[in-house]
This record gives structure tokens, C-alpha cells and sequence, in this order.
């Protein structure tokens, strides 16, 4: 009888929970069509329209090409971590997780499916180790979005806010002193013993995922400078596509400013919480407001950040439902 009523609890928790969490990713959706009609109302469907027409689709076919180039970073970062972390050297499976991960994070709340799309391959891993090995692959991005996205921020505010040279150079030497400061303790042993370990072996809420967190100390230094070095090419990939597409809508060349452009986008997505699906609208937003900043117009800005959307996360998530859907078939 107690053992009936305690599955009856479980289930009942377990309904509560996918209620609520359909009832965010209803919301998400929401959000982002929200934003979506708001942003092209205010820009004006037919400039969209017109933008479109217009556009300079040899430029487009080469972002499409770097959209292969950005799933192999991907593919060859989350690859080099599954052999580090999770000892899984069957690059089939890895690519498939990767595939299945992008499915499942474009539609959950903060991506959290990502975290259990890429574990739906390895089904002789636990789940937190797969979430560990995830939040590895990617932190280096985030580093490369937070350092480079402060960096333009400033050089943002200095010529278009007008804020003293003395400020913006006292933000700079503050933030590239916290960076190489991060990546000294990162790559010191005393810092996670002592500082991290330490407190996670008092509380015991957290002590039993000690042994798995000890993934993030046990990195090797090799494979650490591997991964800053992929992930600068990665996010780089973004900023050349960015970059490329703002020119395809807008017939003018001026990469410098794009670049530029790119990089504040990134960063302001970044800070900002995922308040929509995709971060469909946000994106969109930013890359209106910054675009704009540098002499184009908001339709080119809209244009250039939806199409991104659609060539680095609709398609490959799709294609991953696919693969999923495909293997379950079989």
C-alpha cells in the first residue's frame, strides 16, 4: 500500500513538472512570436520583403557553406570533450548527440534540452555526467563571447556615448586583468580544492556530485588551449556569417563595422535571459538597434539576424529531429 502511494506521488510530481514545463515552453513560443511581430511591424514588411528581393544570393550561398563549417567546430569541440571527459572516442555517436542536443535545446526553457538531447546516445552515461561534459563545451565560447563582447561594448560606448577615454581605458585594463586572473585560478588545482570542493563536500545536497564536478579540474591543459583555440574559430565563423549577410541585404562592404556589429549582438544575447524560444526576437532586436548604429537600415539588421537563426540553429535542429526520428523508425 505505502509503495502505491509513493509511485502515485512520483507520477503526480512528474505530471506537475512536464505541466509546467510545457506551460514555459507555450510561453517561450509566445514570447518569441510576439517579438517577431512587433519587430517587423516596426520595420515595415515590405522594406523586409524588398530586402529579401534584393539580396545578393551568391554572398547568402557562402554563409549556408560556413553553416557546414560552423557544425564541424561544433561537431570537432564537443567531440574533443566527449574523448576528454566522458571517454567516448565513437565519433557517430558524438555527432548524433550533438545533432539531437541542438533539437531539443532550440525549444526548451534556457536549452535546458540540450543537456538531455546529447545524453539520448549515451546511454552508459548518467545524465549528470553528460550535463558536466556540456556545461564544458560550453564554457569556452562564453569566454570568448564574454571577453570579446566587453571589449566591443566599450569601444561601443566610447564613440557613440561619448563617455571619457579615461573610463573606457580604466574598463578595459579592469576587464582583461579579470579574464587572464579567471584563466590563472581555472588552470589551478588549489583554486578548485580549496575554494569550490571544499564547500561543495559540506553541503550534502551537492556531495554526491563531487566526484563528476571534478571533471572541470582534471582538464588538461592541452585540451584546454584546444578548446579556447576551436572556439575562437567557432565564434568567429558566427562573426564572418553575421558579417557576410549584412552585406548580402545591404549591398555595402563595410565588414569592419559588421564585425563589430556581430560582436555586440552576441554579447547582448548573451546578458540578456532567454526570455523566448531560440532567443527568436532578441536577436532580431539587437541586431536591428546595432545595425542601425552603423548607417543601415533596420530591415538589413532584421533580415541578417533571422537568416542566421535559420542557417545555424532551425535547419541543423531540424535535421536532428530527422536522425531522431529516423533511428527510432528503425
Amino acid at each position: 500500500m505505502q509503495s502505491t502511494n509513493k509511485n502515485t506521488l512520483i507520477l503526480g510530481s512528474r505530471i506537475k513538472w512536464l505541466n509546467k514545463t510545457n506551460l514555459i515552453i507555450i510561453a517561450k513560443i509566445l514570447i518569441a512570436l510576439g517579438l517577431l511581430y512587433f519587430l517587423v511591424w516596426s520595420v515595415e514588411y515590405d522594406k523586409i520583403i524588398y530586402a529579401f528581393s534584393n539580396a545578393n544570393l551568391y554572398i547568402i550561398s557562402i554563409v549556408l557553406l560556413l553553416g557546414v563549417v560552423n557544425i564541424f567546430l561544433q561537431f570537432t569541440k564537443w567531440n574533443l570533450t566527449c574523448s576528454e571527459v566522458l571517454k567516448e572516442k565513437n565519433k557517430s555517436k558524438v555527432f548524433r548527440s550533438l545533432f539531437y542536443g541542438l533539437s531539443a535545446g532550440i525549444i526548451t526553457p534556457l536549452r535546458i534540452g540540450e543537456y538531455f538531447g546529447r545524453g539520448i546516445e549515451f546511454k552508459d552515461k548518467s545524465l549528470v555526467q553528460v550535463t558536466v561534459a556540456t556545461l564544458i563545451d560550453k564554457f569556452f565560447p562564453l569566454i570568448m563571447v564574454a571577453f570579446l563582447g566587453s571589449v566591443s561594448s566599450l569601444f561601443f560606448i566610447y564613440y557613440y556615448f561619448h563617455v571619457s577615454l579615461y573610463i573606457v581605458l580604466a574598463l578595459f585594463i579592469l576587464i582583461f586583468t579579470l579574464f587572464y586572473v579567471f584563466i590563472l585560478l581555472i588552470l589551478n588545482n588549489r583554486f578548485w580544492d580549496t575554494l569550490l570542493f571544499s564547500k561543495i563536500k559540506s553541503s550534502e545536497k551537492l556531495k554526491p556530485f563531487l566526484s563528476k564536478l571534478k571533471a572541470f579540474q582534471n582538464l588538461d591543459r592541452k585540451y584546454f588551449y584546444k578548446m579556447l583555440f576551436i572556439s575562437f574559430l567557432f565564434y568567429s565563423c558566427f562573426l564572418i556569417q553575421y558579417a557576410l549577410l549584412v552585406s548580402a541585404f545591404s549591398n555595402h562592404f563595410d565588414y569592419l563595422h559588421y564585425f563589430w556589429a556581430a560582436n555586440l549582438i552576441m554579447f547582448t544575447k548573451t546578458v540578456i535571459p532567454p526570455v523566448s524560444m531560440g532567443e527568436l526576437g532578441v536577436r532580431e532586436g539587437a541586431s536591428i538597434y546595432f545595425i542601425k548604429q552603423f548607417g543601415e537600415t533596420a530591415s538589413v539588421g532584421f533580415n541578417a539576424a533571422i537568416l542566421l537563426f535559420i542557417i545555424n540553429l532551425l535547419i541543423p535542429a531540424l535535421i536532428g529531429v530527422g536522425m531522431f526520428l529516423r533511428k527510432n523508425g528503425k
